[in-house]
């Protein structure tokens, strides 16, 4: 079921490696030196220590409604308690349906992201076919939207062990670059990210709208709860994703601090020249199977949302006679495919895409968070004291990424 997780859960989070430090230096004219790399370094370890980690494998995997996760789930164990009912309940439905509003979004620009972002690695080792990465993608997202009537059980089967390759090699990738200039260890002190964001004012903070993208799929973790169970999940975090995206983050900053004009393409730049095609290859199947987690989480929220009369009745195919949870929704497969291919057509690049795709995350995790809050208090009875401990530095940290992101809505955010 871990191996599963890794196909079906973290492949979203799992390619970010392939755009983050690129879009966080590019994108927002952020020199290249030293400082900025070990700053940007120290930002993805902390931002996925507490806000993947602590928040959301420790925590909110333990918020399931008779084994569903997601953000309706926890507004239905909110709306649950006695404290929570009249205008605050009326409220927090609200920010409950925002969030699941959100992931819809999410959902749709995901997989649109994650598949262009690899096929943009055709610019690296074969710029003459730079013209066929558009369509190239298209095909990809239909023949991706094709295997969902299979069901997660089957997908999975297929996808984990793609995924144990895949962080196997951004560990292995990470890992010889740390060797070759390990003074990219000390960004694990957190002052390398307060000196960062001191050190570039403005720039830095609307620099955090694209080191977020380093956490991204991080909701999809919770809204898959339903299809692999919470710990499978926290086992494939814990002992195969968390750490090979640590060294990999490390190894694009121990390259960049030897050769900054490698920050064109960190990603690919870091193996040797023979490997480049089958990194190209690999991503490519990567990147196809990360849009899956949220693919899978869209059908869990569609079913719920369905349960309390939000959306109207949609056909629920269940494809697992063991975990009623696995299930396939045609006419939401169909919906997805379709705005998917329509975001790769009309934003045409992943940089292009960032914006979108940054803004619906932070403002689904930020309304998880507030909802958090008043779950803890009034579900599990956690003190005031308690719960605000948790909640207020992942909530300000939020903040900080998703004020960063407001500024990307005339960019593209505003999809």
């Amino acid at each position: 079921m871990s191996v599963g997780a890794l196909g079906i859960v973290f492949g979203d989070i799992g390619t970010s490696p392939l755009y983050a430090f690129r879009e966080t230096f590019d994108h927002n004219d952020i020199g290249v030196d030293r400082a900025n790399v070990l700053g940007v370094c120290s930002l993805a370890l902390w931002s996925l220590l507490l806000i993947v980690t602590v928040k959301y494998v420790l925590v909110v995997l333990r918020a399931d409604n008779r084994g569903e996760g997601g953000i309706m789930a926890m507004t239905t164990l909110v709306l649950g308690s006695s404290t929570t009912r009249g205008r605050r309940g009326r409220i927090l439905l609200l920010l409950g349906l925002f969030g699941m509003a959100l992931l819809y979004g999410d959902g749709a620009i995901t997989p649109a992201i994650s598949v262009l972002s690899a096929t943009e690695g055709l610019k690296v080792v074969a710029p003459s076919l730079s013209d066929w990465v558009v369509p190239i993608a298209v095909g990809i997202l239909i023949a991706l939207f094709a295997v969902q009537r299979r069901g997660t059980q089957s997908v999975g089967r297929l996808f984990g062990p793609v995924m144990l390759v895949w962080f196997g090699t951004l560990a292995l990738l990470g890992l010889s670059q740390i060797l070759a200039n390990p003074g990219v260890l000390e960004a694990a002190n957190p002052a390398f990210a307060l000196d960062y964001l001191a050190s570039n004012g403005a720039k830095g903070l609307l620099s955090m709208g694209s080191i977020f993208l380093v956490v991204t799929g991080g909701e999809a973790l919770y809204a898959d709860l339903g299809h692999i169970g919470r710990r499978p999940i926290q086992f494939a975090w814990l002992l195969a994703a968390l750490p090979a995206l640590v060294l990999n983050y490390f190894g694009q900053g121990a390259l960049l601090l030897d050769d900054p004009s490698a920050i064109s393409s960190p990603f690919f730049l870091m193996g040797p020249d023979w490997a480049r095609w089958p990194l190209v290859a690999l991503a490519t199947f990567a990147t196809v199977i990360a849009s899956q987690a949220l693919i899978t989480g869209v059908f869990s929220l569609t079913v719920q949302a369905m349960q309390l009369d939000y959306l109207p009745r949609l056909t629920v195919r269940h494809t697992s006679a063991q975990h009623a949870g696995q299930v396939y929704l045609p006419l939401a497969n169909l919906v997805l495919m379709v705005a998917c291919i329509g975001l790769v057509i009309s934003f045409g690049s992943s940089s292009s895409l960032a914006a979108a795709y940054g803004l619906a995350v932070t403002s689904t995790m930020f309304v998880t968070t507030i909802l958090l809050y008043f779950l803890a208090r009034a579900a599990w009875g956690w003190s005031v004291m308690k719960a605000l401990a948790l909640c207020i530095p992942i909530g300000l940290i939020e903040l900080a990424f998703l004020t960063a992101n407001l500024f990307k809505v005339p960019d593209g955010g505003g999809f």
